[in-house]
């Protein structure tokens, strides 16, 4: 029900109004009543009316000037005009304040209907509208975290196909032309903390310190977290931001996850391959937590002859060699949690591919209802399903339709729209194809 705001100082005009309103459209709003502008405006900004009319002439605040003022707050609000002069200046003055509709007194039943009926109609398209809008960006703030942990992942381990980073790193406004890696590691005993809740904080935390940023999930005990250097910040200032953004992330793992964590900063690097081998550097450093503390930079563990040397003593340091038991049971994890991902995935597509093989099915319906891209879909249903969609659902279609003939209470023809076909000439045809034989000739030989 819509609310509706008759502004008109004569009572017998607002009530002869309400009645027609009633009378003509029922149960369509909840009417309320205003004798001047004054009153008007004040009632617009306590109930938010979706419809005004909206008398011209009326003692203190004329109409227009009414409509000025609620249109201030209340931009969305649509207004109806109405007067006693058939005034060109009026609807002139009333259209450049996006007045929708000028009824001239006394107006006809039927133009009041009329006005209303298209203001309805606009209201009606209106919230459907914001409802997709909402539905759209509930959908895109589940598949956000998707994503970025998709780049993430794409940034740590180096893809073995076509991965499309740039145009991933695109579509999430992460340009990959300078940034760093930020490695969390979590003692053991964090594992008692729900996975969730450990991502759910680091990931606030990032998304609010104000810094461009990719975060992963929590893969091995350790997560990464992606941030992008702005072209404005200098060297030595960009460095501080990333040391504090550590300290204020150790300091809230321990305040809301009682958990004392190490952190690794990698050298701020261009390009995919750059970010990855900040990661790898920042993987490194988050291992030296007792020499380094609790946040370490891999820049200081190099000297400045350019060898990367722990300060202790003569020990070599390479990120790429040193600790590779970590780094490669990280990296076993994470191609374990993808390879789970897409299983997981997958064991939902057949899932709603078996429900409603029978009915009219698509490619693209079953990619939209597990939120991928049908072509990327179609790639790893047949990688790892062995088949291709199509095969997929016809094979299910006609081992059903084997099974109904077998009970032998169908007709061939019933066995066919049973199963999902329209057309018997073509059901036969594909049933040949994949049997070997006609369906006729397939039911005398199981009799």
């Amino acid at each position: 029900m819509y609310r509706l705001l008759i502004a008109d100082d004569e009572a017998l005009e607002r009530e002869g109004l309400e009645w027609i309103i009633q009378r003509m459209l029922p149960d369509r709003f909840q009417i309320l009543h205003a004798a001047n502008g004054r009153i008007a405006i004040e009632m617009s900004e306590e109930y938010r009316p979706h419809i005004i009319m909206m008398d011209v002439n009326m003692p203190g605040i004329q109409g227009l000037e009414a409509i000025k003022e609620i249109k201030l707050k209340q931009p969305e609000a649509k207004f109806v005009l109405v007067t006693a002069y058939d005034s060109f200046s009026y609807a002139k003055e009333a259209l450049t304040l996006g007045v929708k509709e000028y009824l001239v007194k006394p107006a006809k039943r039927e133009q009041v209907v009329t006005a209303l009926e298209q203001l309805l109609k606009e209201l009606d398209f209106e919230k459907r509208k914001r409802t997709d809008e909402l539905e759209l960006i509930h959908k895109l703030s589940q598949l956000m975290p998707l994503a970025e942990n998709e780049l993430a992942l794409m940034l740590m381990v180096d893809p073995i196909t076509g991965t499309g980073i740039e145009q991933l790193s695109e579509w999430l406004s992460f340009p990959l032309d300078q940034g760093c890696a930020i490695v969390i590691a979590f003692p053991e005993h964090a594992q008692t903390v729900p996975k969730p809740k450990i991502y759910d904080t680091i990931r606030s935390f990032a998304k609010a310190y104000g810094t461009n940023s990719i975060v992963s999930s929590l893969i091995d005990r350790h997560m990464a977290v992606f941030l992008r250097k702005s072209p404005e910040a200098a060297g030595v200032r960009w460095k501080e931001t990333t040391m504090a953004f550590g300290e204020e992330l150790c300091a809230l793992a321990a305040r809301q996850l009682d958990a004392n964590i190490s952190i690794g900063i990698g050298m701020t690097r261009s390009g995919a391959d750059g970010l990855r081998k900040s990661y790898f550097e920042a993987v490194f450093a988050s291992t030296y937590y007792e020499q380094c503390g609790r946040v370490c930079h891999f820049d200081e563990l190099k000297q400045g002859n350019g060898e990367s040397t722990f300060n202790s003593g003569p020990q070599t340091i390479n990120p790429e060699t040193v600790h590779q038991s970590y780094v490669i049971s990280a990296m076993q994890r994470i191609r374990e949690q993808r390879e789970q991902q897409t299983e997981t995935v997958l064991d939902r597509a057949k899932s709603y591919i078996q429900g409603k093989y029978t009915e009219d099915l698509s490619l693209e319906e079953v990619a939209d209802s597990i939120h991928l891209n049908p072509h990327y879909f179609s790639k790893i249903f047949k990688q790892q399903v062995g088949t291709t969609f199509i095969d997929y659902v016809t094979a299910l279609r006609i081992n059903k339709a084997k099974t109904l003939m077998a009970m032998g209470h169908m007709s061939l023809k019933e066995v066919c729209f049973e199963v999902g076909y329209n057309d018997p000439n073509y059901f036969s045809r594909v049933f040949k194809k994949v049997t070997g034989v006609t369906p006729s000739d397939y039911r005398n030989q199981t009799r």
